[in-house]
């Protein structure tokens, strides 16, 4: 008997490339579901062509890291935004801020409460949240995620795992272990999952690496987390070192398909599994 296994794309709506691979990750390849960025220039678009691909699933790629600006004001999230009305570059800006008092959760709230309303507002069925460069371990954010998926039906937030014995792997260690004491406190499903440590860089071997680790997990299910993409001159402006290409590639490969069913995997997504708003 195989286990439901979710292939999910991140970064959707981050730009046009972007949006363009996750739909050919899907209908030629193994990607079966997606997280839409609502801040991101072009997610209009990308709900578009959710709409027209009713079989890729779809949640929310929570924003508060990235460099785009919120969806509310900067008047109305002070503590989110630099002087430019930008989120922070990277997660570890926010931390340091979170860290220091520096970031109410009140802003938190009413923002990532915007970004959910904005993806309902474009006719999406949501089944599932998660975070961009996975905020959401900590845990002021991760309660308000979880408070979101509650009160909007959505049956499903990503619990990020890292594997490395690195001191940024046990950081997340501690943190995922946090977020999974409270998605079990509040009922909500835990997944076995890799792609943290990987963003960027999912290739075939990875890929392989990946199935292996997940099979190797007691998880009745599980997900694995993709950056597909095609360059073009939105995605070249952030300077991340992702090889989208190179995974684009990989999941459009039928050896990397067959490799997840001899690992003892179907491909699911999250409201086929835990079912959703």
């Amino acid at each position: 008997m195989t286990r439901p296994l979710v292939v999910n794309a991140d970064d959707l709506g981050l730009s046009r490339g972007i949006n363009a691979a996750i739909r050919r990750a899907h209908v030629d390849g193994i990607v079966t579901s997606t997280s839409l960025l609502t801040v991101g220039r072009y997610a209009a678009d990308a709900a578009a062509m959710l709409r027209a691909t009713p079989s890729l699933a779809a949640g929310v790629h929570l924003a508060l890291v990235g460099e785009d600006p919120p969806l509310l004001s900067a008047r109305e999230v002070p503590t989110l935004v630099d002087r430019a009305g930008r989120f922070p570059l990277s997660y570890r800006t926010f931390v340091a801020r979170a860290a220091t008092g520096r970031v109410d959760l009140d802003d938190v709230r009413r923002e990532l409460g915007a970004q959910v309303q904005a993806g309902l507002d474009l006719g999406l069925e949501l089944g599932h949240l998660d975070t961009h460069q996975h905020v959401h371990l900590w845990p002021g954010v991760g309660a308000v995620v979880v408070d979101l998926a509650e009160q909007h039906g959505i049956a499903h937030v990503r619990l990020p795992r890292a594997h490395g014995r690195s001191p940024i792997g046990l950081g997340v260690g501690v943190l995922s272990r946090r977020l999974r004491d409270r998605l079990v406190a509040h009922g909500l499903p835990v997944t076995a999952y890799a792609g943290l440590e990987e963003a960027g860089g999912m290739d075939r071997a990875a890929l392989g690496r990946a199935f292996r680790a997940l099979a190797a997990t007691p998880a009745a299910a599980a997900e694995v987390n993709v950056h597909p993409g095609l360059v073009d001159a939105d995605s070249s402006r952030f300077d991340w070192g992702y090889r989208w290409e190179d995974e684009l590639a990989a999941l459009l490969d039928p050896d990397v398909r067959a490799d997840l069913s001899a690992h003892g995997f179907h491909p699911s997504t999250f409201p086929v599994i835990f079912g959703g708003s």
